[in-house]
C-alpha cells in the first residue's frame, strides 16, 4: 500500500466570474499545499461556475474558460505551486463539425489535470442529465474518455458528477481497468434528504469499482439552486473515511492508504455497460510512493438534522443571491404573520440585521395583534423598520375608482407591493417576496401585490414546513427566540377584509400540504390521489386551484429549491393548456 494526502476544495464559485474563480483556484491550491497535500480537486465546472446555462453556447465564454485554464496552470507554477497536481472542472469544446441536433460549438462539461505549468490531460462528462433541473443535452456533447494517472505510485481516475449516478460509462470500467482512487467532480444541488442518498451512492459505486472514491461538491447558491457541499471520501468497502460540513466552504484533507498501481501507460478502448466504448488513457506523473509519514486524523463533520438542513439551505440561497447580484440590502413587508416573520429571520441570518429593512403597512383591516407582533419582531432582531399606513392611500383609490369584493381586497396587496418596489427603486434594496409554496400552488396571492419582488426565500416551503422551521429557529441558541410566539400560534389570515381567515379560501394546511406534495412534486393524477387516500371532493377542488394559477407562478420571483420539484426549473407547464385531469 502507498500513502496519499488528498485535499477536496469544497468551494463557492460565481457563474461567469472566470477571473475571480481562477483567483480562488490559486488561493485554495495554496491552502492545500500548506497542508502538505499531494493532490487537490475542485468541483464540476469550477472555473465558469455552475450551471452557466446558455452562456456555454457563446464561443467567447468557452474561449475565456479554456484560456483561464491554461493561464491558471502557468500561474500555479509561477507561484511555486506547480508541483501539486490540481484537478479542476471547466468548460471546453469538442471541436466537432457543426451539425443539426448538436449544441452550438459542441461544448464539453470538462475536467483537467494541471501540473508543473501545463494542462496534462482533459476529459468530459459522459452521462448528460436531462431531468429535473438539468438540461444538459441542450448544452453539452458527451465525453468518452477515462483518464488514469499514476501519482506517487497510485493510479488515480477522474470522473464528473452524473457519471457516478448512472450505470455504464467511465465509472463502470474503473473496476475492470483498475484504479486505487476515483476522484469525482460534482455540481450536485441540494434537496431534502439528498445527503443520505449521496453517501449510499458513493458507497455502492466504491464497492462496484473496488476503489476509494473522493467526491468533491460545490457549495453556494445559484439562482434557484443551492449546493450543499457535503464532500466525502469512502473506502472500497463503502466505509465513510472523511466528510465535509454542509453549506460552508471547506478544504477537506484526508490521508489515504491505497494500492500501488499496476496498469501499463497508454490507451485502451473498453466496452462500458451502457453499450458505449470508453477510451482509458493511462500516464505517469510520479511512479515512486512517498516516504511513509504519520497520517492526520480524518474529519467527519457532524450532520445537520432535517430542519437545520432546510433552514441553512434557505439562508445560503438568500445570502448568495443578494451578494452575488451586488445588492447591499433587502426590504420586505412585515405583517406580523408567520410567513413574513420567517422570511425576515432568514434574511437577518443571511445578511445581518443592518442590511434588512422592513415596512409595516397596516390597513383598516389589520388587527392590533398583527401590528404588535410585527413591531416585536423588529425589536427582537434589531432590523430597520418604518411604518407606512395604507388606509389613506386606499381611500384615495376608492374616491376615483369603485372596487368591490376580491378586487377591493387585492388593491391593498397591490398598494403594499407598489410601496415596497418604490422604496427598492429609491434606495437600491432587493425586495424579498414572502409567499410560501402552499399559497403559490393554489394561487392564493395577488399579482403585482404580495407576489411582487426580486427573490422569494420561502417559495419552495409548504406552509406546514414554515411553522416547523419557525419553531426550530426559535429553539436555537443563543439569545431569545427571534420570532414572536403569537406569529407562530395565531390562525393565519391575509387580513384583507374583516374577520378573514386563510381557511375561508383554502383547506386546512395540514390537509392541503400532503395533497399538494402528491400532485405537484409527485405528479399524481386524480385517480392516483384518491387511491392514496385524499378526499375526492378536495382533490377536484385543489387540482382546479393549482392548474388555473400557472400564469401567476410564471411571474413569481425565483427562490431556493429545497424539494424534489419546485415551481421554476423543475416544473414547467404550458400557460395555454386545455388539458385537464378527469375531475368527476
Amino acid at each position: 500500500m502507498a500513502q496519499l494526502r488528498i485535499a477536496l476544495a469544497q468551494t463557492n464559485p460565481v457563474v461567469g466570474d472566470i477571473t475571480g474563480n481562477a483567483e480562488m483556484l490559486v488561493e485554495w491550491t495554496r491552502r492545500a499545499a500548506e497542508r502538505n497535500a499531494h493532490l487537490v480537486a475542485f468541483p464540476e465546472m469550477f472555473l465558469t461556475g455552475y450551471p452557466p446555462e446558455d452562456l456555454v453556447l457563446r464561443s467567447s465564454f468557452v474561449e475565456a474558460s479554456t484560456s483561464a485554464l491554461t493561464a491558471a496552470a502557468e500561474r500555479l507554477a509561477a507561484e511555486g505551486l506547480g508541483d501539486l497536481p490540481v484537478i479542476v472542472g471547466y468548460l471546453d469544446r469538442a471541436g466537432l463539425t457543426p451539425r443539426v441536433g448538436q449544441p452550438k460549438g459542441a461544448p464539453l462539461d470538462a475536467a483537467a489535470l494541471l501540473h508543473r505549468g501545463r494542462v496534462i490531460t482533459k476529459s468530459a462528462k459522459h452521462h448528460l442529465p436531462n431531468y429535473g433541473v438539468f438540461d444538459e443535452h441542450r448544452y453539452f456533447v458527451r465525453g468518452d474518455r477515462l483518464p488514469i494517472f499514476r501519482l506517487h505510485g497510485i493510479d488515480v481516475a477522474v470522473a464528473i458528477c452524473e457519471d457516478l449516478w448512472q450505470d455504464g460509462g467511465p465509472v463502470s470500467v474503473v473496476g475492470e481497468v483498475g484504479a486505487g482512487l476515483l476522484v469525482v467532480l460534482n455540481g450536485s444541488p441540494y434537496e431534502m434528504n439528498k445527503d443520505d442518498v449521496r453517501l449510499e451512492l458513493c458507497a455502492r459505486r466504491a464497492r462496484e469499482a473496488g476503489c476509494t472514491i473522493a467526491y468533491v461538491n460545490l457549495v453556494g447558491g445559484q439562482d434557484e439552486l443551492v449546493f450543499d457541499g457535503d464532500s466525502l471520501i469512502v473506502s472500497p468497502t463503502g466505509e465513510l473515511i472523511a466528510r465535509a460540513a454542509q453549506f460552508t466552504e471547506e478544504l477537506l484533507v484526508a490521508d489515504l492508504d491505497l494500492p500501488e498501481g499496476t496498469g501499463e501507460p497508454g490507451e485502451v478502448r473498453v466496452d462500458a455497460r451502457d453499450g458505449t466504448v470508453i477510451t482509458v488513457e493511462r500516464f505517469t506523473i510520479s511512479a515512486e510512493p512517498v516516504a511513509p509519514y504519520e497520517p492526520e486524523p480524518a474529519r467527519i463533520a457532524e450532520r445537520l438534522d432535517d430542519l437545520a438542513e432546510v433552514y441553512q439551505a434557505l439562508v445560503l440561497g438568500t445570502r448568495d443571491y443578494v451578494t452575488k447580484n451586488g445588492f447591499r440590502s433587502v426590504i420586505l413587508g412585515l405583517s406580523g404573520g408567520i410567513d413574513s416573520a420567517l422570511t425576515a429571520t432568514i434574511a437577518v441570518d443571511a445578511l445581518g440585521p443592518s442590511r434588512v429593512h422592513a415596512v409595516l403597512m397596516p390597513s383598516r383591516y389589520s388587527s392590533e395583534h398583527s401590528i404588535i407582533d410585527a413591531e416585536e419582531l423588529v425589536r427582537r432582531q434589531g432590523i430597520n423598520a418604518v411604518t407606512v399606513p395604507i388606509t389613506g392611500i386606499m381611500e384615495a383609490f376608492e374616491k376615483e375608482i369603485s372596487l368591490h369584493g376580491l378586487a377591493a381586497e387585492n388593491l391593498q396587496a397591490r398598494i403594499r407591493g407598489m410601496i415596497l418596489m418604490s422604496l427598492s427603486n429609491e434606495h437600491g434594496h432587493l425586495v424579498l417576496t414572502t409567499g410560501n409554496k402552499s399559497e403559490l400552488a393554489t394561487g392564493y396571492s395577488t399579482l403585482y401585490g404580495d407576489s411582487a419582488g426580486g427573490f422569494a426565500p420561502i417559495k419552495d416551503v409548504l406552509k406546514t414546513m414554515v411553522w416547523r422551521l419557525a419553531e426550530w429557529r426559535n429553539a436555537q441558541p443563543p439569545g431569545p427566540p427571534p420570532i414572536p410566539e403569537n406569529s407562530i400560534t395565531k390562525e393565519p389570515s391575509a387580513e384583507l377584509r374583516p374577520g378573514q381567515r386563510d381557511t375561508d379560501s383554502l383547506p386546512p394546511y395540514h390537509v392541503l400540504d400532503p395533497l399538494l406534495r402528491d400532485y405537484v412534486e409527485r405528479d399524481m393524477g386524480r385517480d392516483e390521489l384518491i387511491a392514496a387516500g385524499h378526499d375526492p371532493e378536495l382533490v377536484t377542488r385543489v387540482i382546479r386551484m393549482v392548474d388555473r394559477a400557472e400564469y401567476k407562478r410564471r411571474q413569481y420571483p425565483p427562490g431556493p429549491k429545497i424539494t424534489p420539484k419546485n415551481f421554476g426549473r423543475d416544473r414547467r407547464l404550458p400557460l395555454t393548456n386545455r388539458w385537464r385531469e378527469r375531475l368527476a
